[in-house]
């Protein structure tokens, strides 16, 4: 029986390098696109797909470029594109918001168009989030709810989660969005709140950080973990039609609740270590994020498993042994 071919953008992310795991399991061919900056400097930046890089392929292109996208889509014909390479940092957006919109909606137009114009079968999926939904109208939120975002972030994944559809309607493409809440692991980003707690934890409960500083504490989201989710974006590219799915949990904790949670972990008090920066505040916040889960739930037979508590355990323990290593 043929492979399945897959190509990821994104794929040195957390998301990406689950996903690439996932799709080996399932027998596919696995195609990454990367900038040609991670094939030199493997140890830093291909640090999540250490122990599958000799079981998928790695290519040099540009996600700012349509004709090295067009190049790398022709190639490859693959049957299905996972769009997950963005830049996916909210708090970044607000110093960048050009770059930010600008490579945002221009990568996801460009994967559309390529796919369209070359005139393939290929199934795509987009990787929307919960940040659109931004000032919310609706408590939990779900695939009807309107869109209000609070961040150029949220306005690019908006416009691309739009070209999406445009592209499903107008064009016939199998174009799905996924939108997925905060989903946290050991894979995490450092500049992401929650891996910026679970080291912080790690870091003082080993003495080699005194204290944690964070912003707006009090803001409330919809944790899951982050391995469960790429199940979640492949089986809506198995569906006979594509469409938009909302993914999380259904249950939401503010951002104190997590750091109290973290610091239990290893025995400390956070009242003891943790210190309020006003300067860490954004400048338009999200306060409340909550999944209504229940039509990938009902049509896809998918839900979340990782409860918060074991998830935040999880990410202290990995990034305890982790700098305990370095000692």
């Amino acid at each position: 029986m043929k492979k399945k071919i897959s190509l990821i953008t994104g794929i040195t992310g957390q998301d990406g390098s689950y996903l690439s795991e996932f799709l080996l399991k399932k027998k596919y061919k696995v195609h990454g696109l990367v900038r040609r900056v991670a094939l030199e400097d493997e140890n830093h930046r291909l640090w999540r797909l250490r122990n599958i890089t000799t079981k998928i392929n790695l290519h040099p292109a540009s996600l700012e470029s349509y004709a090295s996208l067009v190049k790398l889509i022709q190639n490859l014909k693959p049957d299905e594109v996972y769009h997950l390479g963005a830049q996916s940092y909210v708090d970044y957006s607000f110093k960048d918001e050009f770059s930010t919109i600008s490579s945002n909606i221009s990568s996801a137009h460009y994967c559309l168009s390529a796919i369209k114009e070359i005139g393939l079968n290929t199934k795509f999926y987009f990787a929307a989030s919960s940040e659109m939904f931004g000032k919310v109208k609706d408590v939990p939120q779900n695939e009807n709810t309107p869109f209000h975002p609070r961040s150029a972030y949220g306005i690019s994944k908006v416009a691309g989660f739009e070209l999406t559809r445009n592209y499903r309607e107008s064009y016939g493409i199998h174009a799905s969005s996924g939108i997925l809440f905060n989903h946290e692991s050991e894979k995490r980003g450092f500049e992401f709140v929650t891996r910026k707690i679970s080291m912080a934890v790690a870091s003082i409960k080993l003495k080699k950080q005194k204290y944690l500083e964070l912003g707006n504490i009090q803001a409330k989201r919809d944790w899951g973990y982050a391995p469960e989710y790429v199940q979640a974006m492949w089986l809506m590219l198995q569906q006979p039609k594509p469409d938009d799915y909302v993914v999380g949990t259904g249950e939401t904790h503010s951002i104190k609740y997590f750091v109290e949670n973290a610091f239990d972990v290893l025995g400390l008090n956070f009242q003891k270590y943790l210190k309020i920066n006003k300067n860490f505040f954004r400048p338009s916040e999200v306060d409340l994020l909550v999944a209504d889960s229940s039509k990938i739930q009902k049509l896809l037979g998918w839900k979340a498993r990782t409860k918060i508590n074991k998830l935040i355990e999880k990410m202290v323990i990995n990034d305890f042994n982790l700098i305990k290593k370095k000692i």
